[in-house]
């Protein structure tokens, strides 16, 4: 039995019966349902702390084109500036440095999606954002780099500080993928923090991790890693000296993780010596625009007929109230006018069809100020193409008959 749920079966008789409940609608019925919901754009956004990008650049772009990874961001670039520049493969980057020995940001981007930058903020060598406007939906894409276990409190605090600006400043209905270093373990198991994270993470919970998960409490966003159930090889993102642990994470707001569908590590590449690549496939659901309500233009010129001019005047005075003489605020003055004009003789007459009966036209009418026309059966059509054709065919019968 299909999913539908029908089956043929061979009666007593010899007849073929349908059982089951069949499908409703076909083809265009689908087509129509799909056009509602609006299309989609599929995305691959991943992070990497690459240790230096010193040489890296073609790399790196060979590693997001082989991987058909969309936007990366990338830690510890150890560049000095602020510049964007193509790395080639149609990849361009947004960096931002202090240091040329430490720290530094980057933010890569495939080149169909360069064009639809609007803004690059570079806080500091730790943080920094990108927004993109994609197919009308807005994404901010912050890439980060948290301070080592050793560095000092002060340090630690002022990156995240910087951090809460970032997201503060970024509208509540705004897409926000945050793909960073934390340098901190958030553990295997979410007893107590199951709204803001999964339970597939790896080891124990330290200091750091701990500051992962109170940020992700503080800004509503869920660590998409460790939501995805996936062999240690593919969550662990850090290798050094037989350590194995999970230190770099892409987070999102906890409203956009149904339209994540996958995160998993990426093994096999040797772009970085510590470190691996961290990718999320994300699907961005776009809306489609609603159409705006176009104002009811002001048919000025049927005033030149002495009759309509006539009945405008009555009409006016009756909404003045009977004064002669016009209000002295022309916002009153020229609202009562449009609202005369608005209240005109507007009529329409319809016929059976389920077009004209719809409750959307209905609503439509009654907001525009038209009523229908109460027509008996068998009324002539006030249509005058309609009544021209009429004529016609009684002429045309009329000629045939005299030729006889």
């Amino acid at each position: 039995m299909t999913a539908i749920g029908a089956v043929d079966l061979q009666g007593a008789g010899g007849n073929w019966a349908t059982v089951g409940r069949r499908s409703r609608g076909g083809r265009r019925v689908r087509r129509q349902r799909e056009k509602r919901k609006g299309k989609s754009v599929g995305l691959r956004i991943g992070t990497l702390n690459v240790g230096t990008m010193t040489g890296k650049g073609r790399e790196l772009a060979d590693v997001m084109e082989r991987r058909k990874v969309d936007i990366l961001c990338v830690q510890e670039t150890r560049w000095k500036g602020s510049k964007a520049c193509s790395i080639g493969a149609g990849f361009k980057l947004f960096y931002y440095g202090v240091d040329s020995k430490r720290n530094g940001v980057v933010v890569v981007l495939k080149e169909e999606f360069v064009r639809n930058v609007l803004g690059v903020k570079r806080v500091s060598d730790r943080v920094m954002s990108l927004k993109l406007e994609i197919e009308g939906v807005m994404l901010n894409v912050v890439s980060g780099y948290a301070p080592q276990v050793g560095c000092e409190l002060e340090e630690k605090e002022r990156f995240w500080s910087e951090l809460d600006e970032v997201m503060e400043s970024i509208p509540t209905g705004e897409r926000v993928m945050i793909g960073a270093d934390f340098n901190g373990h958030v553990g295997e198991g979410n007893t107590g923090d199951e709204e803001v994270m999964g339970k597939f993470g790896v080891k124990e919970r330290n200091l750091e991790g701990q500051m992962v998960v109170d940020f992700a409490k503080r800004m509503d966003m869920g660590v998409v890693n460790t939501y995805f159930q996936k062999r240690e090889e593919h969550r662990v993102t850090y290798k050094s000296g037989g350590r194995s642990t999970q230190v770099d994470y892409i987070l999102c707001r906890r409203g956009n993780l149904k339209e994540i569908s996958d995160c998993k590590v990426v093994v096999g590449e040797s772009v970085a010596r510590q470190h691996r690549m961290v990718v999320c496939r994300m699907t961005l659901m776009v809306c489609k625009k609603k159409r705006s309500e176009i104002e009811k233009k002001t048919k000025w010129w049927k005033l030149k007929k002495e009759e309509c001019c006539e009945e405008f005047r009555q009409k006016l005075r009756q909404a003045l109230g009977g004064q002669v003489v016009l209000p002295d605020v022309w916002e009153t003055t020229a609202e009562v006018i449009r609202e005369t004009e608005l209240r005109g003789p507007n009529l329409h007459q319809y016929d059976n069809a389920l077009v004209h009966k719809a409750k959307t036209m209905k609503k439509t009418f009654f907001k525009i100020g038209v009523e229908d026309l109460k027509c008996p059966v068998q009324s002539p059509d006030l249509n005058p193409t309609e009544n021209l054709w009429d004529e016609l065919e009684l002429m045309n019968c009329q000629s045939l008959c005299s030729f006889e």
